[in-house]
């Protein structure tokens, strides 16, 4: 009998094209699950229960999102890489292989997810970056943003910060750290947390760019913490400018198998 396996991907891909990492079977989409089930399917020979570190709304990118699978078929890291990458499309692909104990969870493994969202702010919108991005075009004070975002920091009831589809059964989460900076016309938002709710970190940024903008004071990300009323919060920001940027694990529990 063939001894089971535990394979752990890194995966990357532009969200643009994809309605979201979950596989939805009616009506049928084009999901970031169902291309790499597909793919990785036709390499391992079998059927695969694929789990992943974190789910993405459609737009969203992902730099290093990580899954799981269990297998009992014998692959060389090139097979795994090659054999799956060339069964996706363009917009998606495995950038490393790890191996793991077998009960490794890509998502209740997890120590922490960092996030980033990207900002263009300058008066004309930018045309090769307009899929990764969010344009605005008014100036804002990322220092204002800063202190509003202090104030989000540590554990708290993020009801405020969900969206109304969000099925989380509680809204209780811990943020490490958010983290502004700029570079040229470009301004950076880095969330580092526990876990996220269903749009909670595009919330925090609709939240920071009211701040930004002077249409609310510092304490307005306070208050809107506070209320736990999502009503009272910014207009969600769009799901261009929000990459995944990678999961925190115990790294010494996986085997790097290819980078």
């Amino acid at each position: 009998m063939l001894g089971k396996e535990n394979v752990v991907l890194s995966i990357a891909y532009d969200g643009t094209n994809f309605r979201g990492w979950q596989a939805q079977k009616v009506p049928p989409v084009r999901s970031v699950e169902s291309v790499l089930v597909k793919a990785i399917e036709k390499v391992a020979n079998h059927s695969i229960d694929l789990m992943c570190a974190g789910r993405t709304d459609a737009g969203v990118h992902a730099r290093h999102q990580v899954v799981n699978f269990i297998t009992t078929s014998e692959r060389t890291d090139y097979s795994w890489i090659r054999g799956i990458n060339t069964n996706l499309p363009d917009d998606c692909g495995v950038t490393a292989v790890y191996r793991a104990p077998l009960d490794f969870h890509a998502r209740y493994s997890a120590q922490g997810r960092f996030y980033q969202y990207v900002i263009c702010n300058q008066p004309y919108r930018s045309v090769m970056d307009r899929f990764y991005t969010t344009h605005i075009d008014y100036p804002l004070d990322i220092e204002a943003m800063q202190l509003a975002a202090n104030d989000l920091v540590g554990e708290h009831d993020f009801n405020a910060f969900r969206s109304s589809e969000c099925q989380a059964r509680t809204s209780i989460r811990e943020i490490f750290s958010i983290k502004l900076h700029q570079k040229d016309s470009y301004i950076y938002i880095d969330v580092h947390g526990n876990a996220f709710l269903h749009h909670m970190v595009r919330n925090i940024v609709g939240v920071l760019l009211k701040v930004g903008s002077g249409k609310a004071p510092v304490s307005y990300a306070k208050m809107v913490l506070e209320s736990l009323d999502r009503k009272q919060g910014g207009v969600t920001a769009p799901a261009s400018g929000l990459f995944l940027d990678h999961i925190d694990y115990d790294w010494t529990l996986l085997k790097v198998r290819g980078e």
